[in-house]
């Protein structure tokens, strides 16, 4: 039976992972505009991989069960990897919500359906998701634990006062709700963890850093241990190793991997937004 890895979002995370981990396998690439997903499996098929391409809003519960169903009759699902997004820079609090939130948290139920045995599932969540204020108990249970389609009624979700706290909320919730959803992946014999990088080099972060905040950005890098950005093949090497054997003790947790920029921040170099 052919093996199907899948990526939700045809950007340069999402690609970088895609070469990492297709080749050989059928690659079912997705994402809501048809122009990026064009131009991602072009890439791959130039480079002789075999892809299949589907156009997906994480938004739709509805969208997101026809992915996986789709990936289903491919073959065997063996990795799915969820990197699609919307940052504070680029849409109102509530679609952040949405898409940030709420659609990972569609995935992971929809795909948690088709997974394979010994399969494995990565959200690219964010550095943000460290920046997040100390929630409730009560409030964390609600975020890993709720059925999605409950998620977007949370009190602590309703209240969010801005784009930039809806996105900081939403990459806690992906930390939180690996941990919810590794029990059911697990009774599948799944595993399922969150990654979070700092900033990559991409298209999405040159749009911030040529926006208002990208001044914010450049200090981020300057603070850091690090000092530099990351290329996305950085970040799919990361990637690779939480979706494959070598991660098979490793479930329900986030790989921050941001250059030392929430490091900076603990050392009081740089602010902790909210």
């Amino acid at each position: 039976m052919t093996n199907v890895v899948v990526v939700i979002g045809a950007g340069g995370i999402g690609l970088a992972i895609a070469r990492r981990q297709g080749f050989g396998k059928t690659v079912l690439l997705a994402d809501w505009n048809e122009g990026t997903l064009s131009a991602g499996a072009e890439a791959l098929q130039s480079a002789s991989y075999k892809v299949e391409t589907r156009q997906v809003d994480v938004s739709s519960r509805e969208s997101v069960g026809a992915l996986a169903e789709t990936a289903a009759a491919l073959g065997s699902v063996e990795q799915v990897v969820n990197t699609a997004g919307l940052s504070p820079n680029m849409a109102a609090p509530e679609q952040v919500i949405k898409v940030d939130l709420y659609g990972s948290a569609v995935v992971f139920e929809e795909f948690g359906r088709v997974i394979a045995p010994g399969g494995s599932g990565l959200v690219i969540s964010s550095m943000a998701g460290h920046m997040q204020p100390p929630l409730s108990p009560e409030d964390e249970q609600g975020l890993a634990l709720a059925p999605a389609d409950d998620l977007l009624d949370l009190p602590i979700v309703k209240d969010v006062p801005n784009s930039m706290a809806a996105y900081i909320l939403a990459k806690k919730a992906n930390h939180l709700r690996v941990q919810g959803e590794a029990m059911r992946w697990g009774a599948k014999g799944a595993r399922v963890n969150s990654l979070s990088p700092g900033i990559v080099l991409t298209p999405l972060a040159l749009h911030e850093l040529n926006s208002p905040i990208g001044d914010g950005y450049r200090a981020m890098v300057d603070a850091s241990p690090a000092r530099r950005m990351a290329p996305p093949e950085e970040i799919a090497i990361a990637a690779g190793y939480l979706l494959g054997p070598d991660a098979g003790f490793i479930t329900g947790s986030d790989l921050l991997i941001d250059g030392g920029v929430i490091a900076a921040m603990r050392a009081g170099k740089l602010p902790i937004p909210g």
